[in-house]
């Protein structure tokens, strides 16, 4: 079971009033992504009270610093970056899939896996090629009598959430545990979902409705951890 927690005040920014924000009956909050399928997926995870923002929509349009060698640091970086832009409140994610017979990479590359492009299909297709050949490595030094761990293709999504609140810091984490496949399937989600596998599921993720996958996945665990915080905040300063 993942645990999720969430971070004590760690620095304060020059305020603007962010407090206005948990009187309203719907808290608008900049999600630091241009990722339309994310932002679906929050959405629907947050709810009715949270209306959320991209930074275009808040007037940021340039490239968001990403630089961090975590995703904590990652996310704290782009939440950080909003948050002196607008002066709104707002949180940003970073995701790392971390794989096991990739020592538990790509990790805080994730996004990146096949270039600067940030091209699914492109990284998918990178991951499936290594773990072909870090199995066929692996296989033929155990053939050689080389003592080599049993390579396996057990994996896990790991998410970590920043988040801004009246110049206040909070963190939140969430893990999926799951496998990869041998190949695509299912047309749905996005990234890596059409090969990850969740733990207990004998289909992708990409072949699960939203719904069902949004109870389950990284992201929608450390997003309702954010969810449940905000809105006990939102009952304390009532």
């Amino acid at each position: 079971m993942p645990i999720f927690a969430a971070g004590k005040k760690v620095s304060s920014f020059a305020g603007s009033g962010c407090r206005q924000f948990l009187k309203k009956t719907v808290m608008k909050i900049v999600f630091a992504t241009g990722n339309r399928g994310k932002l679906r997926e929050a959405q629907e995870i947050l709810g009715k009270g949270f209306q959320l923002v991209t930074p275009a929509e808040a007037g940021i349009t340039e490239d968001i610093p990403e630089t961090g060698n975590t995703l904590r640091a990652n996310s704290l970086q782009k939440a950080e970056y909003i948050y002196k832009k607008t002066g709104l409140s707002c949180f940003a994610d970073d995701t790392g899939l971390e794989v096991d017979i990739l020592g538990g990479g790509p990790g805080v590359q994730t996004a990146r896996y096949a270039g600067e492009e940030k091209d699914p299909a492109a990284n998918i297709s990178k991951l499936l090629k290594e773990m072909t050949r870090r199995e066929v490595e692996a296989s033929a030094a155990r053939d050689l009598g080389l003592e080599t761990p049993h390579a396996t293709r057990k994996a896990q999504f790991r998410t970590s959430v920043t988040l801004i609140l009246d110049g206040e810091m909070h963190f939140f984490d969430g893990i999926m545990k799951g496998r990869i496949a041998l190949e695509r399937h299912g047309e749905g989600g996005f990234g890596y979902d059409p090969v990850f596998i969740p733990e207990g599921y004998d289909v992708t993720a990409a072949e699960m409705g939203e719904e069902e996958k949004n109870a389950i996945s990284h992201r929608g665990k450390a997003l309702r951890a954010m969810a449940e915080f905000l809105k006990d905040s939102s009952l304390r300063s009532a």
